[in-house]
């Protein structure tokens, strides 16, 4: 399962169950946009693609 549909589920549960305000998740993704087009996009890239690897080779 892609990690975008991993996040986007989250996302929605968040919306549902605790409580993020639609304003707060449009406030994220706008964030994440932005971030994208810095230099720190590849080392935020880098860091993600390690969590994930380290929690597939813990379970």
């Amino acid at each position: 399962m892609s990690l975008v549909v991993v996040l986007g589920v989250a996302v929605i549960l968040a919306l549902r169950y605790m409580g993020l305000r639609l304003w707060q998740a449009a406030l994220c993704v706008l964030f994440g946009f932005y971030l994208n087009q810095t230099a720190a996009a590849p080392e935020v890239g880098r860091m993600v693609s390690l969590i994930v690897a380290a929690i597939s080779n813990a379970s």
